[in-house]
């Protein structure tokens, strides 16, 4: 399992990004109801956490990337770009 943690990690590391596809979000549906009907190994409860992790990671990376291509129109009609101005600061 911890193999496929160091995956998970390296491979999001390369992106830059956490990217979520179908199929993990089939697996966390199906953890999901596992953990009701019948319980998790620690195995897969360790496997439920890390594709919860990087579906919340990528959510918020999306979501982060939506925001800083926003711009709004002053009074005095100029132009700010939200993203230059509160985007790039780290800690958001």
């Amino acid at each position: 399992m911890e193999q496929f943690e160091e995956n998970i990690i390296e491979a999001a590391e390369r992106e830059g990004e956490a990217e979520v596809d179908d199929k993990k979000i089939a697996r966390i549906n199906e953890l999901y109801h596992k953990s009701k009907a019948e319980g998790l190994t620690d195995k897969e409860l360790k496997e439920q956490q890390l594709l919860r992790r990087e579906y919340i990671d990528s959510f918020r990376m999306n979501l982060r990337s939506q925001l800083d291509n926003i711009s709004i129109q002053e009074k005095d009609g100029t132009i700010t770009n939200l993203g230059e101005k509160f985007g790039k600061k780290r800690g958001h």
